[in-house]
């Protein structure tokens, strides 16, 4: 810990020079002048000891000099002023600890030096677990995947980093929304602020408005003490709303009103209280449509919207079912202390043929499974199961013909892959000739 001692008593300042020196941690520099004080700032001190009275400067004028010029360094105050008003004063513009001198203060001192190290471990600490945060959420190593739509999502999110625009992340369950609000916020500028998630689906709309602007003390039975809301908590960072399509219209309206004024109300308060976000919202549904059938405000809406993100479903994302597949068992068997697994050729035939109506949740679930169920290290067809849901059928139920059914499954397939015939012959294990067959003959359309 580097510690300044400014006194121009050279008696005092020797003894506090030796008195901090029993501890071999500390690197100690005695100056006898605020003018040199302040030229040394350029060497970064952890804490500043000064006394009150220089002969060159006052202390309310040096206090004044150092926040200015270093703001985070801390400062003790040592002075024969006994006088309350000027303690409450310095310590009003920033002083840690005021100490007056008497046959107490290199004892005081050294349990007031104490606990500022122990303060500044603790800064240091969350120093360096934020940097470790924004490393996890390196997006280009986080969200795993080389092909097309991917990459397609990475330059929208580089643009989102770049910008405090809000965010609007849309597609299908297990797509990763909740990753890509976190790569937005770890990479950006708020990073070392609070990133705080909310799922609108998980929250009993009758509690869903004290959850989120908090309530004062006495504001409804049960309230024994205030509480601040997800937007208090969130102020400085990034408040993720997650299913925000499953807000009560009612709600809709409140939170219309926090985004416009910057300001939110506690339940029972009614000060306002300045509140500075940036908002991620995220959605499985099609917001439009939603506003056109009423259930969603429009004014939100656009309010929402911002810098629209589409995640792909996994099923669009064939050339990334393998590495997203070798991540997560190599992320199992870190975790669970194994040696590293092999994927055989007839497990990766497999993951690639089937549809991922789960994404990439669906996926993990099916690999952890699969690394408990291998032998021998390596992962066969055999040990991968998939879990039948009874979701949507590539093809109806209603009665018709076998060709009709073909014709059904073909096209629905083409939609899926972007009109790829080859990739369609291959997943349905047909000719391509056929499928260009029917699609000159009008029987199939591609895009």
């Amino acid at each position: 810990m580097k510690i300044f001692i400014v006194e121009d008593d050279t008696w005092y300042g020797q003894m506090l020079l030796y008195h901090l020196g029993q501890n071999p941690d500390y690197e100690l520099s005695l100056f006898e002048k605020a003018g040199d004080l302040l030229k040394a700032l350029h060497k970064h001190p952890d804490l500043i000891c000064m006394d009150f009275g220089l002969p060159d400067m006052d202390g309310e004028q040096l206090l004044r000099e150092i926040k200015t010029r270093a703001a985070h360094v801390p400062v003790i105050v040592i002075s024969a002023q006994e006088e309350i008003g000027v303690a409450v004063n310095l310590l009003k513009q920033g002083a840690k600890d005021y100490i007056i001198k008497d046959e107490y203060a290199k004892d005081v001192l050294w349990k007031s030096v104490i606990y500022l190290r122990e303060n500044l471990a603790l800064r240091q600490e969350v120093e360096v677990l934020r940097e470790e945060l924004s490393a996890k959420y390196d997006f280009t190593k986080t969200i795993i995947g080389q092909s097309e739509a991917i990459q397609r999502t990475f330059g929208l999110l580089r643009k989102a980093i770049q910008s405090s625009i809000n965010v609007s992340l849309t597609g299908e369950t297990g797509t990763g929304k909740e990753v890509y609000a976190k790569a937005i916020h770890f990479n950006g500028d708020r990073r070392k602020k609070p990133f705080v998630a909310v799922n609108m689906a998980a929250i009993p709309k009758e509690l869903a408005e004290s959850e989120l602007f908090g309530y004062e003390k006495g504001a409804f039975t049960g309230a024994m003490n205030a509480k601040a809301g997800k937007f208090e908590e969130a102020d400085g960072g990034t408040l993720f709303l997650d299913e925000i399509g499953e807000m009560d219209l009612n709600l809709q309206s409140k939170l219309l009103r926090v985004l416009q004024e910057r300001e939110v109300v506690r339940i029972g308060g009614s000060k306002p209280k300045k509140i500075d976000i940036r908002l991620i919202t995220a959605t499985h549904k099609n917001l439009a449509d939603e506003v056109k059938k009423g259930n969603f405000r429009e004014d939100l809406f656009f309010r929402l919207v911002g810098l629209p993100i589409e995640l792909p479903p996994l099923r669009n994302r064939q050339n990334d079912v393998l590495l997203l597949a070798k991540h997560f068992m190599d992320e199992y068997t870190s975790q669970n202390k194994q040696k590293p697994l092999k994927l055989s050729d007839t497990a990766k035939t497999k993951l690639k043929k089937h549809l991922w109506g789960g994404n990439v949740r669906e996926l993990k679930a099916v690999m952890d499974l699969a690394c408990v169920m291998c032998d021998n290290g390596e992962i066969t067809a055999e040990d991968i199961t998939f879990y039948e849901l009874g979701g949507t059928k590539p093809y109806s139920e209603s009665e018709k013909t076998l060709r009709d059914y073909e014709l059904e499954i073909i096209q629905s397939y083409l939609d899926r892959y972007e009109g790829n015939a080859l990739l369609v012959a291959e997943k349905l294990d047909i000719g391509k000739s056929k499928i260009y067959n029917l699609i000159s003959a009008g029987e199939l359309k591609n895009k």
